[in-house]
């Protein structure tokens, strides 16, 4: 009696060693969802500071309308930070966005947001 009682426990725990966690056990094969390739999209700019004055163009060469924004940092403490209006630059299009600062510009960038269709 003895003996089968160790028998089985020890069985049990050897069974439970070499059982592959669930995460383990292999799966049904089902075939990958292919994504569709990201749309092209965002106009390229290029922007030119004179003294306190900013200029950006913007050139959109996508099928896709841009919402362009010109964004300008200020040197001075004193001196108003820009954020200008959105301008939509449509397939082809090239916009001009300007700006300035009373005196020094620090940075300037453009944001970018997909417009509906």
């Amino acid at each position: 009696m003895r003996l089968s009682r160790s028998l089985a426990s020890v069985t049990a725990a050897v069974c439970l060693v070499m059982s592959p966690p669930y995460d383990a056990m292999p799966h049904t094969r089902v075939a990958a969802r292919v994504a569709a390739p990201p749309e092209p999209f965002g106009a390229s700019c290029r922007s030119q500071v004179t003294g306190s004055r900013v200029t950006a163009y913007c050139h959109n060469p996508y099928p896709r309308t841009d919402g362009v924004r010109l964004h300008i940092e200020c040197a001075r403490w004193w001196d108003l930070d820009t954020d200008g209006a959105e301008v939509a630059a449509g397939p082809a299009q090239t916009v001009r966005l300007t700006g300035r600062c009373w005196k020094e510009v620090r940075s300037v960038w453009v944001s970018h947001r997909k417009l509906a269709l």
